[in-house]
This record gives C-alpha cells, sequence and structure tokens, in this order.
C-alpha cells in the first residue's frame, strides 16, 4: 500500500545522470534493443565477460541480433544481480512485457518484438523521458562545453522535462597527465574566450563558465575523484605546478595533489557564492586493467571499489571551508561500503541551520545500487542521521531506460519501513509514513537543490 499509494506514481527528479543532451534535442528512436540497451552499459559488459562472451559480442563488431543474444545467455546466470531486476522492470515498465523471461529460447522473438517497438513514436528519446515520469534532469557536463544544447532545451517550453547541467570539471584536475590537461585547457579557451597562461587566468575562465551554468540552470557541480583533496599549500606553489604541467612538463604525484587541493577549495567557493550543491563522487580505483583501457578507454567496465583514505583528508576539507564560512551545501557518495557509518558519523560535525541536511550522504552508487548497497546505506543513514531528510535515488546512467532503478529503489524503501511497521518499530500511520517517502522520492531533493519542476504538481 505504501509502494502502490506514495512512491509508485511519485514524480522523478534525477540530480545526476550522463544522458546525452544531444540525444534529447534531436529526439530520435534507437535503432534496436541492443543499441538501446548494451551500446553503452558497462553494467552488463562486465556481466558478459563473467559470462565468458568474447569481447567481440560484447564491444566488438559482431552483428547486434547477435550480441544481444549473447546477452540473453547471460542473464540467467544473472539471479539475484540487479541487472536481473532492472532487465524484468524495464521489460515491463517500457515494453509491457511481464510473461517472457528472456533465455536463449526466447532472444530472437523479443528482439524482434523490442525492436519493432522501439521504431514507433511512443520510444522517442523525450517520450521515454516522459513516460520515466521525469520532472528535473540534470545532467554531467564539461566546463568547456558550450551549452547550446541546453539552452535549445530551455526554449521548448511545451516539453515537460527540465534539463539542466551539472558542472563537471574532472579535467581541470588532470594536471598529472600535461598532454592531456593541455587539450582540455585549450578547449577551455576556445569556449570562454580566455587565453589561459597563468592559474589566475584558469580561475578567471572557471568562473566565466561557471556563471554561463547557472544561467542555463545549472544548481550543482559534479566531482569525481579518488579521494578528498586536502594538502595544505599556498596559491604560489599551486600557480608554479600549473605552470609546469601548462608548458608540457611532468609533475610529481605531491605536486599534483597540491594542485588538485588548491582547485577543489577554489570549486567550493564558487559554489557556495552562487548556491550551489557541490557533488562529490570518490572512492573509485579507474582503469585497473591496462591491456583493455589502451583497446577501449575509460568507461568500459574496468574500474572497481578502491580503499583509499578517506576520514582525514574529508574532515580537513570540509573543516576548513566551514571555518571560512565557505562550505556548500554537500552530497557525499563513497563507492566503498565500508565507508557509510564513518562518512555519516563525520557530516554529522558540518551540519548547521538554516539548511536541513546542509552535508548529505549520497544515495548508494555504482557498486551499491544493489538491493543489498540500497539497504545498508539507509540503515546506515537512519542510524547516524535523519532519514526524512534524504536526497534519494539518482539513476547515475547513460540509458534512457535506466529510471526504472528508481522504482527498484522505491519498492526497497517502501519495503523497509514496511518491515519496520510489521515489527512495531515504526508507527502505522500511512499518512505520516507516505509523506516520509513522497519527501525521499521527489521533494526534498526538489528543495535542496532548488530546481523546480515546469510544471507543478
Amino acid at each position: 500500500m505504501l509502494y502502490n499509494e506514495y512512491a509508485r506514481n511519485t514524480p522523478v527528479f534525477d540530480y545526476h545522470c550522463h544522458l546525452s543532451v544531444d540525444e534529447i534535442v534531436k529526439n530520435g528512436n534507437f535503432e534496436n534493443i541492443t543499441k538501446a540497451w548494451l551500446g553503452r552499459d558497462h553494467y552488463k559488459w562486465r556481466a558478459m565477460r563473467a559470462n565468458g562472451i568474447d569481447e567481440r559480442f560484447i564491444t566488438g563488431n559482431a552483428p547486434d541480433r547477435e550480441k544481444f543474444r549473447a546477452w540473453a545467455q547471460t542473464l540467467p546466470h544473472a539471479m539475484r544481480n540487479p541487472l536481473f531486476h532492472w532487465t524484468y522492470l524495464e521489460l515491463k515498465a517500457y515494453f509491457g512485457i511481464d510473461d517472457v523471461l528472456l533465455t536463449p529460447a526466447t532472444a530472437d522473438a523479443l528482439y524482434e518484438r523490442c525492436s519493432e517497438l522501439l521504431q514507433t513514436d511512443a520510444f522517442k528519446v523525450r517520450e521515454l523521458l516522459k513516460r520515466s515520469n521525469v520532472r528535473v534532469l540534470c545532467t554531467t557536463e564539461d566546463p568547456a562545453d558550450t551549452l547550446d544544447r541546453q539552452r535549445i532545451l530551455e526554449t521548448e517550453k511545451s516539453f515537460p522535462v527540465r534539463v539542466v547541467p551539472s558542472f563537471r570539471p574532472d579535467s581541470a584536475f588532470l594536471i598529472d597527465r600535461p598532454e592531456q590537461f593541455n587539450r582540455w585547457i585549450n578547449r577551455l579557451e576556445a569556449t570562454s574566450e580566455t587565453e589561459i597562461g597563468t592559474i589566475e587566468a584558469l580561475l578567471s575562465s572557471l568562473l566565466v563558465r561557471h556563471a554561463a551554468f547557472h544561467e542555463a540552470g545549472c544548481r550543482s557541480s559534479d566531482h569525481g575523484i579518488e579521494f578528498p583533496y586536502a594538502r595544505t599549500f599556498t596559491e604560489r606553489e599551486a600557480g608554479k605546478i600549473f605552470d609546469a604541467a601548462r608548458s608540457g612538463k611532468a609533475v610529481s604525484q605531491e605536486q599534483a595533489l597540491l594542485f588538485k587541493s588548491y582547485l577543489l577549495r577554489m570549486c567550493a567557493e564558487m559554489d557556495v557564492r552562487r548556491g550551489w550543491v557541490m557533488q562529490m563522487h570518490f572512492g573509485a580505483l579507474r582503469n585497473n586493467n591496462t591491456r583493455m583501457y589502451r583497446a577501449l578507454g575509460p568507461d568500459s567496465g574496468f574500474d572497481s571499489m578502491g580503499d583509499f583514505e578517506i576520514a582525514r583528508p574529508l574532515v580537513e576539507y570540509l573543516d576548513e571551508l566551514d571555518e571560512r564560512q565557505m562550505l556548500p551545501k554537500t552530497v557525499l557518495f563513497n563507492i566503498n561500503p565500508r565507508d557509510n557509518a564513518l562518512i555519516s558519523s563525520i557530516m554529522g560535525c558540518f551540519q548547521e541551520g538554516p539548511v536541513p541536511g546542509k552535508v548529505q550522504l549520497g544515495p548508494a552508487w555504482w557498486f551499491n545500487d544493489t538491493k543489498e548497497g540500497i539497504v545498508r546505506q539507509l540503515n546506515t543513514l537512519s542510524d547516524q542521521g535523519l532519514f526524512g531528510r534524504f536526497i534519494g535515488m539518482t539513476t547515475d546512467s547513460r540509458s534512457f531506460f535506466s529510471f526504472s532503478r528508481h522504482d527498484y529503489f522505491r519498492r526497497i524503501l517502501c519495503t523497509l519501513i514496511g518491515e519496520d511497521v510489521e515489527r512495531g518499530e515504526l508507527p502505522a500511520d500511512l499518512s505520516l509514513l507516505g509523506e516520509l517517502v513522497e519527501n525521499i522520492c521527489y521533494h526534498n531533493a526538489r528543495r535542496y537543490f532548488g530546481i523546480e519542476a515546469r510544471f507543478s504538481l
């Protein structure tokens, strides 16, 4: 009852995803179910590799039908993995299929059935977003991006989904890879129309883009980092390190950490001055398989959890900003579940009015957006903080079908609360619990990020 009456039809506020704005603007159809499901999904790629599927049928040049058959061979072995749950949630929610299991025996029939539906108007990209009940969608964009596509969407007032960018300056932190760093600086120069020869010019250019993002509706930054960068530095030291990298010279690991510490604090100051939220995703150990990284590049399924030191640098980072009253609203995403309680306890040291839940434990992310991972995150959050102020789930996905993850989360959330009621640990007050669920699923994020939907509920 709690799920059906309060969670199921509550709108979606997705404050962190990797969907393509270009695809939303073009509003096309996917050629077939393989393109829609397997084209960019490194979750599925990892599962297929674990099932012994040759790379040709994963990211290679095998025909799309054969790739789908390879996924159908894998899925029956993925029981209890969220991929198994998500697959059937997506088949039911989007294709109306809830009477057929995806197996090698049914693969061809489902391929034909789904691919035929994908050619209809109901499966255009924007229709998928509307059918998913998305009201606000925050994509991750590089400061060097022009935001032309976002401006196009903002002018199309008949489209009910508000699509806004998040400011993702990860490339600015590639100081230890001078060649890649300088290519990005050159892009930023062109977009910001600023010559960047000094660290002061870099900050000036980032401020220009920060303002442009704000004008485009952005209300949050987004940072993918290994751990909170909190080295002690001087601006002069950071400037010298920038000069060295800008001239193509290698910088040491310690020098890179000094520069990253400087830049991360500067980014926080930009955010707090504009009232933005700062999202930090940390703990991932990336590109672990050198051979496959060379062949396929990043984000292809070869990342893992890391075990970086988190507590001391996180406290030092938050405390330094707080002491100068420069701590923005902050969402902390950790990839290693061992850090759930650690981060939750640190968050409590930096909460303050008038913002409820100023520092948030981000939702179960990446390797944790499983049934057990979500329950662990919710239990820790409840133990250490205020469950009722939680800002809810995100997709963190490149797939337009991934909003079933919000439904997955909501089912788990309502089950968890219902089990507490059955044990007498929560009151059996449907109205009170329903308000709690609606807030976690939608309203808390809306208020926290300060982004309103185009049409009121």
